[in-house]
Parts: structure tokens; C-alpha cells; sequence
């Protein structure tokens, strides 16, 4: 089904993904949770990474089976590259083809400068930047067979503001708006690289950010519908490539 938007007549598809297969790494809670659903429900059967939440992936694919779409679950450690390729091995046997992947996984922690490890610093690298760009080098041969490709690298507003008292973690998501951009002219014109930085994202069983909400312009945090929204959009695009979308309420802005 398609409708005639207000955008010279260009006609645009009610379920954009129908037919595509989506890799979301972290897809298990959360935000990676929210962004498989989405793209679930704009037709893409979905392949959901997880490394230790296997209850938690398994309801996901479950949820999205119910709605017709297929799912599969898939652990992996994203920081050893024979993982990564078991993981996309697994793809290729369950699908044949992959059209859109999402850097979705992470880490969070904080780590004093003088008292940050050569092991935490490692750690957080390896997770939030290396991971990413090992899952990019493994899709790149499945998105060409078909032609095309989407990638969406996960950022945060860490990666734009300097935030001491997490100094790997901002490194690490900084690296990732880089790694974007370098994909994004690496990789063009088959296969388009784009990046999510989200703010404070809450979700139903956690206590609002009270000084983010005093701070951010909207007056509010996010919510996973948010950052999977952004996701999709990118997503879709033929014509996007390289950018950095900052889903934050505005609290950059200050």
C-alpha cells in the first residue's frame, strides 16, 4: 500500500521495509529492544543480537513472530571477531541477505581519570568503537550482493559533550560519529552510514532524570520510540549519508 504525501507527489511506502532483513545488535532491551520492533513493524524480519539476555531476546522474537514477521535470536561477543562472523555467518544461513544493520550495543560506566584502567579503558573501547566497525567490515559483502545497504551507528550525546568523569565513554562515542563519516565515504554509493546520538533515554520502570528534564528545552527526557523513529527514518532514506541526528530534547543546544 502506498499514499500520496504533500512531497511533489513522491509516493511513499507504508511499510518501507517489507521484504528487507535487519541486524540489530543489543536488541534484547532497551533502546536496541525498541529499534527492532520498529523496524519490525515496517515490514523487515529482524535478527536479534544479544550477548548474555537470552530470556529477554527470545521475547523479542517472539513478539515480532506474532506479528508475521520473522525473527531470529543470535548471541555473540562483538568484541572478538570470530564471534562477528559466526554472527553473520548465521544471517547468511537464516536469510541469504542483510539490508540494514544497527550499532546498537554498548556500555555505560564512569571511570575517574586517574584512576581509569588500561582494562576499563580497553573494555569500552573495544564494545562502543571496535564492535562497530567489525560488524560494518562483516555486512559490507551481504549489502553488496543485493546492491545496497544501510547502515546506523549508535552514538550518544557523549560523543559531542565532555563529560570528565566518563572520559572513555565520550572518547568512544566520539569515535563512532568519526567511523561514521569515514563508512559514509568509504562505502558510498551502495551502501549508506549514518549515526543516532541519543540523550537520557527513560524507560517505564526507571525514575525520571530529574536535572535533565530541568536542563533539556523540551522539558523531558526520551523514550526508545524516540531513537527508534530516528533509526527508521535513516533507515529509509536513499539520499542521507554521513550525519549525525542528536535525539536529545535539545540539551545541546544549552
Amino acid at each position: 500500500m502506498v499514499w500520496r504525501g504533500s512531497t511533489g507527489g513522491r509516493l511513499l511506502k507504508e511499510k518501507p521495509f517489507e521484504g528487507q532483513v535487519a541486524l540489530v545488535t543489543g536488541a534484547a532491551r532497551r533502546i536496541g529492544r525498541a529499534i527492532a520492533l520498529k523496524l519490525a513493524d515496517q515490514g523487515a524480519d529482524i535478527v536479534i543480537h544479544y550477548r548474555r539476555s537470552k530470556t529477554e531476546a527470545e521475547q523479542v522474537v517472539s513478539e515480532i513472530s506474532a506479528t508475521g514477521r520473522r525473527a531470529i535470536a543470535c548471541p555473540a561477543e562483538l568484541t572478538k571477531k570470530r564471534a562477528i562472523e559466526k554472527l553473520f555467518g548465521a544471517v547468511e544461513e537464516s536469510f541469504g541477505h542483510l539490508d540494514i544493520l544497527v550499532n546498537n550495543a554498548g556500555m555505560f560506566s564512569p571511570a575517574r581519570i586517574d584512576e581509569m584502567t588500561e582494562e576499563q579503558w580497553d573494555t569500552m573501547l573495544d564494545t562502543n568503537l571496535k564492535a562497530q566497525l567489525m560488524c560494518a567490515q562483516a555486512a559490507v559483502p551481504l549489502m553488496r550482493r543485493n546492491g545496497r545497504g544501510r547502515i546506523v551507528n549508535l552514538s550518544s550525546i557523549g560523543g559531542i559533550l565532555a563529560w570528565p568523569q566518563y572520559t572513555h565513554y565520550c572518547v568512544s562515542k566520539a569515535g563512532v560519529i568519526m567511523l561514521t563519516r569515514c563508512l559514509a565515504r568509504a562505502l558510498a554509493p551502495e551502501i549508506t552510514v549514518n549515526c543516532v546520538a541519543p540523550g537520557t533515554i527513560t524507560f517505564p520502570d526507571e525514575l525520571p532524570d530529574s536535572d535533565y528534564i530541568k536542563r533539556a528545552p523540551l522539558g523531558k527526557t526520551g523514550q526508545g520510540e524516540d531513537i527508534a523513529a530516528a533509526v527508521a527514518f535513516l533507515a529509509a532514506s536513499d539520499f542521507i549519508t554521513g550525519q549525525v541526528i542528536v535525539v536529545d530534547g535539545g540539551l545541546t543546544l544549552s
